[in-house]
């Protein structure tokens, strides 16, 4: 039961003037991130002209490592990153300073290849998870079982909605008997909501501005850091 960081995900670099989107930036970001709660990082690295990159993964990664020596630190291979199957697996298989984990949605149609290439490369797999036939998919996978933490992303914005997928979805891994770590995660008007909802089932949750730049308030927040800490605090409540 953890809080993880996602420090800046596909946004773009004008939505908020504290994104991190170098190599140097994301890594002095991750460790304050850590001393303010974060017990995990979630990167989406970039290359120079500051788009999202499979290939800068290194590059990064061992900025990652120098600044937050210890910290598992995961990767997003979303499949509009590269916009193409082939050069994606490419890219992932010419990996050479490891993240400890990487998300694979499994609604993108090249998902158990994905899964399958990390898990040859001995790298964890966080299952995205956004739609109860997200869930589903993975429950037909052989290595369904091998998924380091299943990550339960809702994108729906209306809160019952949103609320009604998460039960399908849990229902789904239940039937299929995957028991696996849980984090839930909403997304910007819904980022608050599933923290609450998170802490309540005492499974995992994340913030950052990957997910939304607006705290509890609802007044923007100053960085992710303050973003960790708000969510930091809720779940060092919840162990009281």
């Amino acid at each position: 039961m953890i809080v993880q960081a996602c420090l800046n995900g596909a946004r773009p670099r004008d939505y908020h003037p504290r994104l991190p989107t170098t190599p140097d930036a994301m890594a002095a970001d991750g460790a304050v991130c850590i001393v303010a709660g974060a017990a995990e990082l979630h990167i989406h690295p970039r290359g120079a002209d500051g788009r999202e990159s499979l290939a800068a993964i290194d590059d990064t990664m061992l900025a990652m490592r120098r600044a937050c020596p210890g910290t598992l630190i995961g990767v997003s291979t979303g499949a509009w990153i590269e916009g193409d199957v082939e050069r994606t697996r490419d890219c992932i298989s010419r990996w050479r300073v490891l993240p400890d984990y990487a998300s694979v949605n499994l609604s993108e149609p090249d998902a158990p290849a994905v899964i399958g290439l990390l898990h040859r490369m001995g790298v964890g797999v966080e299952a995205g998870l956004a739609t109860v036939a997200d869930a589903e998919r993975l429950a037909a996978l052989a290595d369904r079982h091998r998924v380091f933490r299943v990550l339960i992303e809702i994108e729906a914005q209306d809160l019952a909605g949103a609320d009604a997928i998460a039960d399908g979805i849990e229902r789904v891994l239940a039937r299929a008997d995957i028991v696996r770590p849980i984090l839930l995660h909403g997304f910007d008007d819904t980022v608050w909501h599933f923290v609450a909802r998170a802490r309540q089932k005492r499974w995992s949750t994340r913030v950052g501005l990957e997910d939304g730049r607006l705290l509890m308030n609802g007044e923007w927040a100053s960085d992710n850091t303050e973003l960790v800490a708000e969510a930091a605090a809720l779940y060092r409540r919840s162990a009281a």
